[in-house]
C-alpha cells in the first residue's frame, strides 16, 4: 500500500474499533488483538502527506494514547482481584509495553504534542487518566510493572514541556565562530581584559541564535582543543592558564547577562554533561596534561559559583567512571612530574603574594627580595607565574613592580662589594624578566599609561627605541644608540681591561645605553685589525660574565646593525652575536647565573630570529630547547602568499573549524599582505561558494578570522569592497544567492561587532599594538577640515531658504541623524564615517544621480587614479581606493561616501538587479540582529530617504521593517523614533 491513503483508512478502522467496540475492556482476547495491531501501527507511522492528513495522524495518536491509558488503568484495578491477578498482570504488561514503545519515540511524543495544541480538551482527558492510573498503581505489588508504568507516566507528563526543552536541541551542535574566537583569544590575547571577550561572545551568541548549553559547550571544546594542540613550553602554560583561570572568570561575567527563565548554572551543568560524552577529547587532554582535567575544571567552576556542589560531585563521578576505561599512558619518567593545571592553579595565589612582597621598601631588605626573585627563576616557575598573572589580569601590575625595581637600582649610596653584587643582580633579573614578558606577551603590557613628572623609566625607553620586535625595524644610527662619548670611552676601556669588571658604583642603566656605541667602536677596531679575535672573546666574556643585560643590549644593537649591512659585511657582526650568545661558566660568575642565562638565551633567540633567517645563519642558543619559538616560519617558502591564503581558507572550510596554526598563518598573511589585500581575497573566496551550507559555514569562519583585526577589516569591507561590488555592474552576478546573501550577513555581523566594541573603546591589546599604514590611510581617506563647519552642522542649522536641500531625496547623509544623536555619534571616527557621514561634506547622489559611463566628447578608456567623472563635466578629484577604474563603471565616491547612503541610492535608482537584492538581505540581517537585543545598532545611520513614502521607489528595507513588528520597534528605539 503506497502513498498517504493507508494512513487515514487504517486509522479510521482503529478509531471505529476503539470508540464503538472496546470501551469495555472485559473482552481480553479482543483487547489483546488490538494491542498486537498497535505494534504494526507504531512501527509504520508516516508524516508524509497533506496537512489535514498529518493533523489527523496526530489526533489519532492522541486517541490511541488515551485508550491505552484507560486500558492500563482498567487492568491495574483488576490486578487487585485475586482470582484474575495473573491474567490482569499479563494484560497490563502488554499495555505498558505498547505505551513504552509509543512514547519512547521523540517523534511520536512530538506528534502527540501537536495534537495537544490542536485539541486542548482531549489533553484534559489524558491528565484525568494519568491520575486514575497513578491511584491504581499505588497498590500494585509487582515492582517491575510499577516502575514501567512510572516511566510511561513521566514521559507523558514531559510532553507539554517538549517545546521549551527541545527547542535548543538543534541538529547543529558545532559553532565554528565561537570555537575560533576562543582559540584566537587563548592563542594571541591572553593578557586581554575579559569584558571585551565576554561581549564579543555574547554578540556571536545573539547573531547566530546559539542555545546557552551548546554555547558554553563550544567554549569548553575550544579550550580543550587549544590545550591539546598547543606547543610544549610557554604556549602550553599560557593555554592552561587560559582554560583553568580565565575562562571561568569569563563565564562568571556571562552569568550576569539575562538568560531568560533559565538558570545559567543549569546551562553550565548541561554543557558539562554534553562534554562528558566527548570521551576521546577528554582522554587526549588528560594524557597531554597528565591529570584529570575535567575534575580540576569542575572544582574551579564550583568555586566561582558556576556549579552547585551536587552537580559538581555528580559530574566528577561520571568522569571518574569513564576514566576507568581510558588508556593510561603514564610512563615512569613523568609519574612524578606535577601536572601543569595543578601548578597553574597554585601559581595564581602565589602571584598575589609576590605582588605584596614587591610593594615593600626594597632598600630595607634587598637580599630577601633577591631570594624571592631567585626562587622565581628556577625551572619553569617564571613562566607559570607570568601565565597565571596574564590570565587573571595582573600581568601589567606585575611588570610595573619590576620596572619600579629596575629603577630602584639606579640609586647608589656608599655600597660595599656585597651590596653592589645584590644591586647588579636585582637590575639584571628585573631587566631580563621585563624583556621576557615583552617578548612573550607584547610590549604594550610593559608600557605605563603615564609617567609621573614626565620621566620615562629606563627600561621603557630602551624597549621602545632599542629592542627588536616582530615587524619593528630599528635604526642603528638612532640618537638612542649614540650616548655621551666620554661614557662610551670609559666603558670600552673597562671592557677591554684584562681584569674582571668591577661592580661597585657601576651605573647599569648607563652601561646598557652606552653598550651599543661601545660595540660599534669595538667592531670597527676588529674590522680594521686593531683588535684580534682573542681580544674580542675577552671583551664579550666581560660583557656577559656578570650581568646578562649588557649582552642583551649589545645583541639588540647588532641585530639592527646587521640589517643595514651588505651580505659580504655581516660576518664579524654575526660572529660577535655568536660569542655573546655563548654562556660563560666560571667560578666568579654572580649568583643565579645558570638561571639567568636560560632567560637570556631565549631573549636573544627571539631577537635574532628574523636576521638569522634572512642571512641563512645558524646560531645554537643553549638551554632553550629544540623549538623555543612557537608558530615560527609557518609560511611555505617560494609560494605566493595569495596561494597560501586561498589554500589555507579551503582547508579550514573543509574542516569546518580554525585551529591555532591556521590562526597564526592568517595573522602572518594579514601582516604581509595588508588589510585590503587580505579582506578582498577572502571575500572573493566567499563569493566563489555556490552551496548554501558552505556559504553559511564560510561566513562563520570568516567572521572569526576577521577578529584578528575586526576594526580595520570592517572599515575595508564596508568602505571599499562592498561599494566596489555594488557600483560595478560587471560584478553584480557575484552577489547572487547564496554567496551574496552570505556576504550581506558577514557585513552586518562585522559592522555590529565593530560598532559595539568601538563605541566602548574595547580594542584588544592584540589590535592596539598593530601599527599599519592602513590605519593612517583612513585619516587621509576621510579628511576633516576643522576650519569650516561640517555640512552636517550646516544642514541641521539651516534656515528656511535651505529647505530645498533638506527636502531633497538625495540630501547628504548628515540628515540621517537626529540632533540628539549628534552628541553621541562622533563623525571624526572612521567607522562612523564609513557608516554615516562622508566626512568631506560631499552630497553623494550615487546611482540615483547617475555617476555613470563616460559620455561622447570626453576621453574614454581607463580613468586615472584619483579622478572621478560625473555627468558631462571633466574628471574631478576623488580619493578612490588604490586601483584604476574603467569608464564603464558606475561611479560612486567610495572613500568619501558611506555605506547607507550608497544603499539609499541603489534603492532610488531605476536599475534593479542582484545588488538591489543584496541591499534587502543586508537590511533583513540588520533587523534580525536588532530583534535579538543587540546594543550596537547601525540602523541609526540610515538616511530618512530609505523609509520615505515616495511612490514608485523600490524600498525593500521598508518592507522588511514593515513585516517585522519586533524589528520595527527595535529600529524605532535605535533611531530615536524618527522615520522621515
Amino acid at each position: 500500500m503506497i502513498g498517504p491513503s493507508p494512513n487515514p483508512l487504517i486509522l479510521s478502522y482503529l478509531k471505529y474499533a476503539i470508540s464503538s467496540q472496546f470501551d469495555d475492556f472485559s473482552r481480553d482476547l479482543c483487547v489483546q488483538s488490538l494491542l498486537e495491531i498497535m505494534d504494526m501501527f507504531c512501527d509504520r507511522l508516516s508524516c508524509h502527506g497533506k496537512a489535514e492528513e498529518c493533523i489527523g495522524l496526530c489526533r489519532a495518536l492522541l486517541s490511541a494514547l488515551i485508550w491505552l491509558l484507560h486500558c492500563a488503568a482498567f487492568y491495574a484495578e483488576k490486578v487487585k482481584e485475586t482470582l484474575e491477578q495473573a491474567a490482569a498482570e499479563s494484560q497490563l504488561k502488554m499495555c505498558l509495553e505498547r505505551l513504552e514503545k509509543m512514547l519512547g519515540s521523540t517523534k511520536n511524543r512530538a506528534l502527540i504534542h501537536i495534537a495537544k495544541l490542536e485539541e486542548t480538551s482531549s489533553w484534559s482527558t489524558v491528565e484525568q487518566s494519568l491520575v486514575k492510573l497513578g491511584e491504581s498503581l499505588s497498590s500494585l505489588s509487582n515492582s517491575t510493572l510499577r516502575s514501567q508504568a512510572d516511566d510511561c507516566i513521566s514521559l507523558i507528563k514531559s510532553i507539554p514541556t517538549m517545546l521549551s526543552v527541545h527547542s535548543e536541541q538543534l541538529n547543529k551542535t558545532g559553532f565554528p565562530t565561537v570555537h575560533a574566537v576562543v582559540l584566537l583569544e587563548g592563542t594571541m590575547n591572553l593578557t586581554g581584559e575579559t569584558q571585551p571577550l565576554v561581549e564579543q561572545l555574547m554578540m556571536v551568541k545573539r547573531m547566530q541564535r546559539i542555545p546557552s548549553p551548546l554555547f558554553v559547550l563550544e567554549i569548553w571544546k575550544a579550550c580543550f582543543v587549544g590545550l591539546i594542540e598547543s606547543p610544549e613550553g610557554t604556549e602550553e602554560l599560557k593555554w592552561t592558564a587560559f582554560t583553568f583561570l580565565k575562562i571561568p572568570q569569563v563565564l562568571v561575567k556571562l552569568k550576569k547577562y539575562p538568560q531568560g527563565d533559565k538558570d545559567f548554572t543549569e546551562d553550565v551543568n548541561c554543557a558539562f554533561e554534553f562534554l562528558l560524552k566527548l570521551t576521546p577529547l577528554l582522554d587526549t587532554a588528560d594524557q597531554r596534561c597528565n591529570c584529570n582535567c575535567m575534575s580540576l575544571l569542575l572544582q574551579e567552576c564550583s568555586k566561582q559559583g558556576l556549579l552547585s556542589e551536587a552537580n559538581m560531585t555528580n559530574l566528577i563521578d561520571k568522569r571518574m567512571a569513564d576514566r576507568e576505561h581510558a588508556p593510561h599512558l603514564k610512563s615512569a619518567e613523568n609519574a612524578n612530574i606535577q601536572p601543569n593545571p595543578r601548578l597553574i592553579l597554585r601559581a595564581e595565589p602565589t602571584v598575589t603574594n609576590i605582588l605584596k612582597t614587591m610593594d615593600a621598601d626594597h632598600s630595607k631588605s634587598p637580599e630577601g627580595l633577591l631570594g624571592v626573585l631567585g626562587h622565581m627563576l628556577s625551572g619553569k616557575s617564571l613562566d607559570l607565574l607570568l601565565a597565571a598573572a596574564a590570565a587573571t589580569g595582573k600581568l601589567k601590575s606585575f611588570a610595573r613592580k619590576f620596572i619600579k625595581l629596575n629603577e630602584f637600582t639606579k640609586h647608589i649610596s656608599g655600597e660595599g662589594s656585597k651590596g653592589a653584587s645584590v644591586r647588579a643582580l636585582l637590575f639584571d633579573i628585573s631587566f631580563l624578566m621585563l624583556c621576557h614578558v615583552a617578548q612573550t606577551y607584547g610590549s604594550e603590557v610593559i608600557l605605563s599609561e603615564s609617567s609621573p613628572a614626565g620621566e620615562v623609566p629606563f627600561f621603557e625607553t630602551w624597549m621602545l627605541t632599542c629592542m627588536p620586535e616582530e615587524g619593528k625595524i630599528l635604526n642603528p644610527d638612532h640618537p638612542c644608540f649614540c650616548p655621551d662619548s666620554t661614557k662610551v670611552e670609559s666603558l670600552v676601556a673597562l671592557l677591554n681591561n684584562s681584569s674582571e669588571m668591577k661592580l661597585v658604583q657601576m651605573k647599569w642603566h648607563e652601561a646598557c645605553l652606552s653598550i651599543s656605541a661601545a660595540i660599534l667602536e669595538i667592531l670597527n677596531a676588529w674590522e680594521n685589525g686593531v683588535l684580534t679575535f682573542e681580544s674580542i672573546q675577552k671583551i664579550t666574556d666581560n660583557i656577559k660574565g656578570k650581568v646578562c643585560s649588557m649582552a642583551v643590549c649589545a645583541v639588540a644593537w647588532l641585530v639592527a646593525h646587521v640589517r643595514m649591512l651588505g651580505l659580504d659585511e655581516r660576518e664579524k657582526s654575526l660572529q660577535m652575536i655568536r660569542q655573546l650568545a655563548t654562556p660563560l661558566y666560571g667560578e666568579n660568575t654572580l649568583q643565579f647565573y645558570n638561571e639567568r642565562v636560560v632567560i637570556m638565551s631565549s631573549i636573544l633567540e627571539h631577537m635574532c630570529a628574523d636576521v638569522l633567517q634572512q642571512t641563512a645563519t645558524q646560531i645554537k642558543f643553549p638551554s632553550t630547547g629544540m623549538d623555543t619559538i612557537p608558530y615560527w616560519n609557518l609560511l611555505p617558502p617560494k609560494k605566493p602568499i595569495k596561494e597560501v591564503l586561498t589554500s589555507m581558507f579551503t582547508k579550514v572550510l573543509e574542516k569546518g573549524w580554525v585551529d591555532s596554526r591556521s590562526i597564526h598563518i592568517f595573522d602572518t598573511l594579514l601582516h604581509m599582505g595588508g588589510v585590503y589585500w587580505f579582506c578582498n581575497n577572502l571575500v572573493k573566496e566567499l563569493l566563489k561558494e555556490t552551496r548554501k551550507e558552505h556559504t553559511l559555514r564560510a561566513v562563520e569562519l570568516l567572521y572569526a578570522i576577521f577578529c584578528l583585526d575586526m576594526q580595520q577589516l570592517t572599515l575595508t569591507l564596508l568602505g571599499h569592497i562592498l561599494p566596489n561590488l555594488l557600483t560595478d555592474s560587471s560584478k553584480w552576478h557575484t552577489l547572487m544567492d547564496p554567496p551574496g546573501k552570505a556576504l550581506a550577513k558577514l557585513s552586518v555581523w562585522c559592522a555590529l561587532s565593530s560598532y559595539s566594541s568601538h563605541n566602548k573603546g574595547q580594542a584588544s591589546s592584540r589590535q592596539k599594538k598593530r601599527h599599519r599604514e592602513d590605519i593612517e590611510d583612513y585619516i587621509s581617506l576621510f579628511p576633516l577640515d576643522d576650519t569650516q563647519p561640517s555640512k552636517l552642522m550646516r544642514l541641521l542649522s539651516s534656515n528656511e531658504e535651505d529647505s530645498n536641500i533638506l527636502s531633497s531625496p538625495n540630501r547628504s547623509m548628515s540628515t540621517s541623524l537626529s540632533a540628539s544623536q549628534l552628541h553621541t555619534v562622533s563623525m571624526r571616527d572612521p567607522l562612523n564615517r564609513v557608516l554615516g557621514n562622508g566626512g568631506a561634506g560631499s552630497c553623494p547622489r550615487g546611482l540615483a544621480a547617475g555617476w555613470g559611463p563616460a559620455v561622447p566628447g570626453h576621453r574614454r578608456g581607463p580613468v586615472p587614479r584619483g579622478t572621478l567623472r560625473r555627468g558631462l563635466g571633466p574628471p574631478q578629484p576623488c580619493p578612490w581606493p588604490p586601483r584604476a577604474r574603467t569608464a564603464s563603471d558606475i561611479y560612486f565616491p567610495v572613500s568619501t561616501a558611506n555605506l547607507f547612503l550608497l544603499i539609499s541610492s541603489i534603492l532610488g535608482a531605476k536599475t534593479a538587479g542582484t545588488h538591489t537584492q543584496f541591499v534587502q538581505w543586508f537590511m533583513e540581517e540588520c533587523v534580525d540582529c536588532l530583534e535579538q537585543g543587540s546594543r550596537g545598532s547601525i540602523l541609526q545611520f540610515m538616511p530618512f530617504t530609505m523609509v520615505s513614502p515616495t511612490p514608485g521607489v523600490l524600498l525593500p528595507a521598508r518592507r522588511v521593517l514593515a513585516c517585522r513588528p519586533t524589528g520595527q520597534a527595535g529600529a524605532f528605539r535605535a533611531w530615536g523614533g524618527r522615520w522621515g
